[in-house]
């Protein structure tokens, strides 16, 4: 069964001091409003201020009346977006998920992917996110527990991951599953790949950005709508430190299917390792 975290967003439009609080959620879920950044290159080291929302009691509907088209049709412009698979993303949050970053470049599991809702179907959308710091400390893992061990490193600028199917409509981004898989990670301070590039024992927080602009080019000069899911919070690492993040990795990640046939070997497993620490 399919599972979906439901945000609560901040409409990004500096102009609109309205809020659309969308609940009940079932995880804490943070819209926020950006600019773009004036350089080309989408370096997205000028963070925002975080909003966080009012409880759920307090929630305050506050909404742009629709555009009306020449026919008379009113059309939605609120984009949303939902996590899927938060149920597992919620699994790993328990235990402080991991992620593991190399030289060559790792991919994120569990998977970043999302669907969206709330676009203006007609209208051209470029759907893209980044990885940021969640903090200023440094970690290690200790007596079977994450503590801070001091001052964080200094950060690389990041880079904007965009989706590789922007800009689309909206009808387009709404038909299906936003997937951000082939978004890799690295603790190359030289990459030249274009992945993200981390600090090793660092708390990082993905997020989620829809611009609605028909040309990439134009990025710079929007306004960005970004979504937080705080589930999706991790800690960067060379080799996993925690043994229940470990096992989860192997119930719940296909390439590491060899770990859950316990008719094989330790040769046979050492092979299915290579290949799950490749992926």
């Amino acid at each position: 069964m399919r599972s979906f975290s439901v945000p609560c967003t901040r409409v990004g439009d500096s102009a609109l001091h309205g809020t659309i609080l969308v609940g009940p959620s079932l995880f804490s879920a943070t819209a926020l409003s950006s600019r773009g950044s004036s350089d080309l290159g989408l370096d997205a080291s000028t963070d925002p201020v975080i909003h966080t929302s009012p409880p759920e009691h307090e929630s305050l509907v506050l909404r742009r009346p629709p555009e009306t088209l020449e026919e008379g049709e009113m059309t939605e412009d609120e984009p949303k977006v939902y996590l899927e698979a938060s149920d597992l993303w919620t699994q790993f949050h328990k235990c402080a998920t991991e992620m593991v970053i190399t030289k060559s470049g790792r991919r994120m599991f569990p998977p970043l992917r999302t669907r969206c809702a709330g676009m203006d179907r007609k209208a051209k959308y470029v759907v893209l996110m980044d990885i940021v710091a969640a903090d200023d400390c440094r970690y290690k893992f200790h007596n079977s527990r994450w503590m801070v061990a001091g001052k964080a490193d200094p950060e690389m600028p990041k880079r904007m991951y965009i989706h590789p199917d922007s800009p689309a409509t909206g009808e387009q981004w709404m038909s299906k599953l936003v997937n951000f898989h082939k978004l890799k990670l690295t603790n190359n301070m030289s990459d030249k790949h274009g992945f993200t590039i981390l600090n090793s024992m660092h708390k990082y927080q993905p997020r989620f950005h829809i611009v609605k602009t028909n040309d990439i080019l134009q990025l710079p000069y929007s306004t960005f709508r970004t979504y937080v899911f705080c589930e999706t919070e991790f800690i960067a690492v060379t080799a996993y430190q925690n043994d229940k993040i470990t096992q989860l990795k192997i119930d719940n990640n296909p390439f590491a299917k060899g770990f859950r046939d316990t008719g094989n070997g330790r040769r046979e497993k050492r092979q299915v390792i290579i290949h799950f620490m490749t992926q």
